[in-house]
Formats: structure tokens, C-alpha cells, sequence
């Protein structure tokens, strides 16, 4: 229904907002502002936080930065679990990504030949989750990235974006 599992003894290298733990994430206030530092107009987006798990409740302006914000959320210290009832219009042309967990060795040249057959095409990958990625060699293990238009083994979760079908009635 919506709810996505999330690596919870997280890298160093996971983004560790203030007032996060290893078993609780950071306050909705806290979230919010980490979402607004990386650009997302979250001005319809309200956060509910009850120890590791966080609930995204609201409507956003894409597909894409709906996959982005739950990923965002999700690969911080302290979540363990987001519950995504977030929409995104109808309208919206992007098919939904596939998702990747990262494993110890991953890079992102390494997971582009995995979903598209073409190393090449890391730089696709790097775009889709900017802000998220700073750079395409800082990456770490339990980090789940989009995978736009993946036909590999990523693509297997791509339905998981769906809006539950009773939120998505009411939109």
C-alpha cells in the first residue's frame, strides 16, 4: 500500500539530520527543511513521524519528484520505513522508475549496464536522483536510487510508485 523498507543501519555516508538516531528519524519540522535544503516545493507535503517509520501525506508536482522526496526521506539516518500516500497528476508523462538497492561494489556505471545494458548510461541514473547525489562515485551500500525507463532487474519494483488505489480515487 504504499509502504517502502529502508536499510536501517545506514552508512556514514547517509544523510543524518538533526535530531536523528540510529532507530528514529529525524522531526517532521527537521524532514521538511532537509527536503526544502534540496529544492522540493513541499508546500503541500505534510510528514508524520512515529519513531522510524514516516508517513508523506499530500500532493506533489511529478512523478519523479514524488519517487525522489520518498527516497530522499527513506535513505536518512533513523528511517527505517516510509508509508507513501503522496499524488502525483494523473497526467504526469514519466513512467515509473524501477528502484535499486546499492550493494557493497556498486557503482553507478556497474548498475547501468545491470538495467540498461550500457555502463554508459550512469549519467541517466546520476541525473534522476539529483539532488539526492552530489556525485556519481559517492554512493554506499543499502542506498536505494531511481532507475528511470530500467528494463533490468530494477524495473521488477517500478509498480511500487503507485499511489494506493483509494488515494489515488480521490484525487
Amino acid at each position: 500500500m504504499g509502504i517502502f523498507d529502508f536499510f536501517t543501519g545506514k552508512s556514514k555516508a547517509a544523510p543524518a539530520p538533526a535530531g536523528a538516531t540510529d532507530n528514529s528519524a529525524a522531526s517532521a519540522d527537521v524532514l521538511t527543511k532537509e527536503l526544502q535544503d534540496h529544492g522540493f516545493d513541499v508546500s503541500g507535503v505534510d510528514i508524520e513521524v512515529d519513531g522510524g517509520k514516516v508517513t508523506l501525506n499530500g500532493a506533489v508536482n511529478s512523478r519523479a519528484e514524488m519517487e525522489k522526496i520518498v527516497l530522499l526521506v527513506g535513505n536518512t539516518k533513523g528511517v527505517a520505513q516510509v508509508e507513501n500516500n503522496l499524488i502525483a497528476p494523473d497526467a504526469d508523462p514519466e513512467a515509473p522508475s524501477g528502484v535499486y538497492v546499492v550493494k557493497q561494489g556498486d557503482t553507478l556505471w556497474k548498475i547501468a549496464e545491470e538495467s540498461y545494458g550500457d555502463g554508459k548510461r550512469y549519467e541517466e541514473i546520476f541525473e534522476a536522483n539529483k539532488p539526492m547525489l552530489k556525485h556519481p562515485d559517492r554512493i554506499y551500500p543499502g542506498q536505494r536510487l531511481r532507475i528511470p525507463g530500467a528494463t533490468g532487474p530494477a524495473a521488477a519494483n517500478a509498480v511500487v510508485w503507485a499511489p494506493p488505489a483509494e488515494i489515488a480515487k480521490k484525487g
